[in-house]
């Protein structure tokens, strides 16, 4: 976990769904939300909504979720200094990061905190065969960094499920603030 920009990304849906009809809560978008895709949520609020959206009505709305995202997070940079300045000084590995958000709401944030050239890959959304929980994300990553041990650094459930399901040691971190001292735990035992 770099950053945390689940309040961001709550607030983006929140403010696309609405005019259709459909109130997102906390509580729904944590269990529905975090660590999937963003065509699961859509598929799973639609078919609550009074009346019923389907995916050929909410999934246009996608684009505009993911602008409305990078616009509010580079307002105030998700990535504090200390992650900045954790993230440059590993150097020494290879980095990936694997998330369930897409290409195109990460890229930006990366770019803007002057990290993007850190990590060797990047896996977003849905470019892996299955989207996580299924291990496919986080065995694409592997492939991608040439690596067959990797160390996995979780925040969520459908996270830690696809890690360990490729196989993989994961460390699992409740907030941003814990990332560097459990990662450099884990470097030094591993």
């Amino acid at each position: 976990m770099l950053a945390d920009t689940e309040p961001v990304h709550f607030a983006c849906w929140r403010e696309i769904l609405r005019p259709f009809g459909i109130e997102l809560d906390w509580e729904t978008y944590r269990h529905r939300g975090i660590g999937r895709p963003d065509l699961a949520l859509l598929e799973s609020l639609g078919a609550s909504a009074d009346p019923p959206a389907g995916l050929d009505v909410l999934a246009p709305m996608l684009p505009d979720k993911r602008e409305r995202f990078v616009e509010l997070a580079l307002r105030n940079q998700p990535l504090s200094p200390a992650i900045i300045e954790f993230i440059k000084s590993m150097y020494n590995y290879k980095l990936a990061i694997v998330t369930s958000s897409d290409r195109s709401e990460i890229e930006p944030l990366l770019a803007a905190a002057g990290v993007r050239g850190c990590f060797d890959a990047l896996v977003c959304g849905r470019e892996a065969p299955r989207p996580k929980p299924a291990p496919d994300p986080y065995l694409l990553a592997a492939e991608l960094l040439r690596s067959r041990r990797p160390l996995v650094v979780e925040d969520s459930e459908a996270g830690v499920a696809s890690a360990t399901g490729a196989g993989f040691e994961v460390v699992r971190v409740a907030s941003v603030r814990e990332t560097p001292a459990a990662v450099l735990a884990a470097v030094d035992s591993y």
